[in-house]
């Protein structure tokens, strides 16, 4: 009747319930009707094409003789107008076979949602089935690394943050040269943006392609000469942190590189002048200072030195141009003192809390402008003395240096090294004097007196100064680079499946294997396991153990619900048992949330007989990083007419673990995001004698970030070692794309003594600061044994 039906009716919503229908009841006649239909899938509606997808991913088991005609099918489809359609069949089909056309067909239809679809949740969800099925298919999709590129068009920063991620890992020698190349253009948008809001988000996006770059380059040492001369290009029309984060990579670059040494040099000596920033210009000058080798080196550097710093003697020079000023009759800032009001800081307190101060400060009559300094002048006049130390430390090292080189006379050793202490007692002058707003800290002046002093003995204890200026801070450097280098090994290492068949083991061909009996079709739940990640996750736990008992045993009506947290819902499977001997009527749950939570859909009233059950399903979104509450009842009517009833359900907590995921920044945006985030919550560590006598301060580490699925950012070299002091920062991200940081300081003078210190959190949401104390409060007292 049904096929009959189907056959003969023109509705287009009448077939998709016909065919739904006949693939539940009747599979063999819902194929056989799609065998004289498969001409015509690709007109049909979109809910009959859902229907027929269905249909093939329900049947493709039990008829594999029909595979070759669900593949066509499923080709066809991927051409169709509904995005709906299209992921549904690409998902599909790489169900159906792993031929590598197929599986860059699929890739391709991915990629094609993924540009064109407006809705940004829709592209990060379709990126990452993308990036599964990258994981699956290692090699097959590298062509398509340029059609991916294709996203970076979207505004978003999520967006394109997960789509660059994925050119990563696509990103092969062979195709890097155009991933290099391309990247390079967007980076030249950014630069071009206009408007104050596309500034805003160009910096960002230009910061995100900085890093990708840096990355890609570390990963293909073939390409790092061409980045270093694009981002030595353009680093002077950067942001502070782009320009930052391109000096980092240069940096690296020419530890790694020692042949693109020259050219570095080069280029840093003909843009020094454009560098505004202090990061920026402490790291030219670090790059200078350790690299610049020859004498030819040596003298650009230092010209370039002399015409950023400016005229000679620094204080001298500033107080010959104010006096000029004043005998001009300029009235101008350099005469007026001018009450100025200082943004609002944070001080911390002696117990480890914060407070705000404010204060109305009189700015001195020695204010002067900086807009026409040369800018290592402007640095120093802006108070930024840590500047002024590396450049103390450069000039050291290149008169060092300089000594230790033959064929160059004493009288140009001589004349730079006076110059040299000409400069570095300016520095301390202009610290000293009134024409910076704040004098300059001990640490900087006794670093600057110590490169005076050491040239002042130079010619004593060459051979000493030589080793602790530029011998030991070279390999220090390279000893960072390569434990950088071997982390990132070791963590691509982990992360990197093993070899799941050996060379030697039989091979086991699926389609010949025997069925076990009762082995019914499970493709559909399948899927759902992998959709929801059950599979990987849940594959070696019980689901008893997510089970929450909601009603009591002596209750009319029991109630338990499987609480399954997927990645953006919550799904409550809830079993009802009628445990009396009458029938209830309209018997429903309500749920209530608090929290980020929200109810898809009310659950369904229904009639329960007599010591029977049924099964409930509810869905519930969730839509930010905290702990939230679902609570509610059961109501019914029985026995009698005007009975009613109501049963108070026990409370269900969703934990906050389930979104945490442990993830990886580096230093730099770890310390910008620890400045940016309000948010802050201390909790005091302290164990007692006897949980610490067998517990390490790395035991205790490890057991905190157990608790909080927290990575810890601190370089294994550096915890290495006996010592009675630990302090670690931990990083996580929620996968609302939410941060969480932590820093851990904790002691243990003694192998007898307890373990205390305290742990600080910081997030930008309350929720995330106050439901990781409270986990780290619980996993202080559930300490390991």
């Amino acid at each position: 009747l049904i096929s009959s039906f189907l056959a003969a009716e023109a509705d287009m919503t009448c077939r998709r319930n016909a065919l739904a229908m006949l693939t539940a009841s009747a599979p063999a006649a819902a194929v056989h009707w799609l065998k004289e239909n498969a001409q015509l899938v690709a007109g049909f509606d979109e809910l009959l094409q859902l229907a027929v997808i269905d249909l093939i991913r329900r049947c493709a088991r039990d008829f594999a003789a029909e595979k070759t005609l669900f593949v066509r099918c499923i080709f066809e489809l991927l051409g169709a107008t509904a995005s709906a359609v299209k992921y549904e069949a690409a998902t599909s089909l790489v169900g159906l076979t792993a031929n590598p056309a197929a599986v860059k067909a699929a890739a391709a239809c991915y990629i094609s949602l993924a540009a064109k679809e407006s809705d940004n949740n829709v592209k990060i969800i379709v990126l990452e089935r993308l990036d599964q099925l990258r994981t699956r298919h290692e090699g097959i999709l590298d062509d398509l690394v340029m059609d991916l590129l294709r996203v970076l068009s979207t505004p978003d920063l999520g967006v394109r943050r997960k789509a660059l991620a994925i050119v990563m890992k696509l990103a092969s020698r062979r195709n890097v040269n155009d991933v290099i190349a391309m990247l390079r253009k967007e980076l030249t948008k950014t630069v071009t943006s206009g408007g104050d809001q596309q500034q805003d988000k160009a910096s960002d996006y230009r910061l995100l392609l900085i890093q990708t770059i840096h990355t890609c380059a570390g990963e293909f040492p073939e390409v790092a000469a061409d980045v270093v001369d694009l981002f030595l290009d353009s680093i002077s029309e950067f942001g502070a942190s782009s320009a930052t984060d391109a000096i980092i990579f240069v940096r690296e670059v020419a530890e790694k590189f020692p042949a693109l040494r020259q050219n570095i040099i080069k280029h840093l000596v003909s843009s020094f002048l454009d560098f505004k920033t202090g990061k920026v210009i402490r790291g030219a000058l670090w790059i200078l200072g350790e690299y610049a080798e020859s004498g030819d080196e040596i003298r650009d550097v230092w010209t370039k030195l002399r015409e950023a710093i400016g005229e000679l003697p620094l204080l001298a020079a500033e107080q010959r141009e104010l006096e000029a000023a004043k005998e001009s009759g300029d009235k101008s800032p350099q005469e007026q003192a001018v009450t100025v009001s200082v943004p609002a800081s944070r001080r911390v307190l002696p117990d480890g809390t914060y407070a705000t101060e404010s204060a109305m400060t009189a700015v001195a009559s020695t204010t002067i402008k900086l807009d026409s300094k040369p800018p290592l002048r402007a640095v120093l006049l802006h108070s930024d003395f840590f500047t002024g130390t590396v450049l103390a430390s450069t000039l050291a090292k290149l008169v060092l240096r300089f000594a230790k080189l033959e064929g160059e006379s004493d009288e140009q050793l001589n004349s730079l090294r006076a110059e040299a202490v000409l400069i570095m007692a300016g520095v301390i002058r202009i610290g000293q004097s009134t024409f910076v707003s704040n004098a300059i800290d001990e640490d900087s002046y006794d670093r600057v007196l110590a490169c005076i002093r050491a040239l002042e003995y130079m010619d004593e204890d060459a051979d000493v100064l030589t080793g602790a200026f530029i011998s030991d801070t070279q390999s220090a450097f390279a000893r960072l680079v390569k434990g950088e280098a071997k982390r990132e090994r070791e963590e691509k290492k982990l992360h990197s499946k093993e070899t799941a068949v050996q060379v030697d083991d039989a091979i086991g061909f699926r389609l010949v294997a025997k069925k076990p009996a009762g082995d019914a079709d499970n493709s559909i739940e399948r899927d759902i396991e992998l959709a929801t990640g059950e599979a990987e996750g849940r594959a070696a736990v019980s689901k008893l153990d997510t089970v929450v008992q909601l009603t009591g045993f002596s209750d009319a009506v029991y109630a338990e619900a499987y609480v399954c947290v997927n990645q953006y819902d919550i799904l409550l499977d809830i079993m009802v048992v009628n445990q009396t001997n009458t029938m209830l009527r309209n018997l429903s749950i309500e749920f209530s949330t608090v929290g980020d939570l929200k109810l898809v859909e009310k659950p369904a009233s229904y009639t329960l007989a007599p010591y029977s059950f049924s099964s409930v399903k509810a869905s519930i979104k969730v839509s930010s990083t905290e702990t939230g509450l679902i609570f509610g009842n059961i109501v019914y009517d029985g026995p009698g007419v005007n009975d009613n009833h109501c049963i108070v359900l026990n409370d269900i907590r969703v934990d906050i673990m389930e979104y945490i995921r442990p993830a990886r920044c580096d230093e730099t945006q770890f310390h910008a995001m620890w400045t940016e985030f309000e948010w802050e919550n201390k909790v005091n560590m302290s164990t007692t004698k006897e949980a610490a006598e067998n517990l390490d301060l790395r035991a205790y580490l490890k057991h905190i970030m157990d608790a909080t699925n927290m990575a810890c950012l601190t370089p294994e070299n550096a915890l290495a070692g006996d010592c009675g002091f630990l302090s670690a920062n931990l990083y996580a991200r929620s996968i609302f794309g939410e941060d969480a940081l932590a820093n851990i300081s904790i002691e243990k003078p003694t192998d007898s003594s307890p373990i205390t210190g305290h742990i600080r959190i910081r997030a930008k949401t309350q929720g995330i600061a106050l439901n990781l104390g409270d986990k780290i409060s619980a996993a202080k007292v559930a300490l390991p044994e």
